[in-house]
């Protein structure tokens, strides 16, 4: 594995440019990658389509579900129980069935919101790639602050460092779903 240093860019354009440049540079083409990157949620990295199993913000919904179904269920059944006079037999089971859809629907109030961070995530945490063109290269020792510069005087945004091979142009171990080790 070898540093690579990748910028962000919005246009095809840009990417161009940038090979030129990074070329111009001293970098061999073979050692530089373009590619764009598609947006969070769909890299299709999971084989059921999408990037994971469960959406970041849901995690903890099975659970919320199951605590808030149970407790509704049970005072459900309770108040079911004590209508037993009026409702019959079945006024129990149709108390628990109808507390739980109730205490499932109330989970959802603690669901966190779109933009609100993470439980137990601090300010300074590193957001997702955005989609849009990128350019990598790898670097060997020393080059490194040239390839941050050359890119930063391109334009790019989100410039970041990574461990990874590029192989003939091709950036093989690049996991879309990792957080960006930003450098600019």
């Amino acid at each position: 594995m070898t540093t690579i240093i990748a910028g962000h860019f919005q246009l095809q354009d840009q990417v161009d440019s940038a090979r030129q440049a990074l070329r111009d540079a001293g970098f061999p083409d073979e050692r530089i990658s373009s590619f764009y990157l598609n947006q969070p949620g769909q890299h299709d990295t999971h084989e059921l389509g999408g990037d994971r199993t469960l959406s970041p913000g849901a995690k903890e919904s099975p659970e919320g579900l199951a605590k808030g179904a149970a407790t509704g269920g049970a005072i459900g059944a309770a108040v079911g129980a004590a209508t037993v006079p009026l409702t019959g037999p079945l006024g129990p089971v149709v108390g628990g069935l109808v507390g739980a859809h109730v205490g499932s629907l109330y989970s959802f109030s603690h669901m966190k919101e779109r933009g609100e961070p993470e439980q137990g995530s601090g300010e300074n945490m590193v957001e997702p790639r955005k989609a849009g063109m990128m350019i990598a290269v790898a670097v060997e020792d020393g080059d490194e602050g040239r390839a941050v510069q050359t890119l930063r005087d391109l334009g790019a945004n989100h410039i970041e460092k990574a461990e990874g091979s590029i192989v003939n142009g091709d950036w093989t171990d690049f996991n879309p779903l990792s957080l960006p080790q930003l450098v600019h």
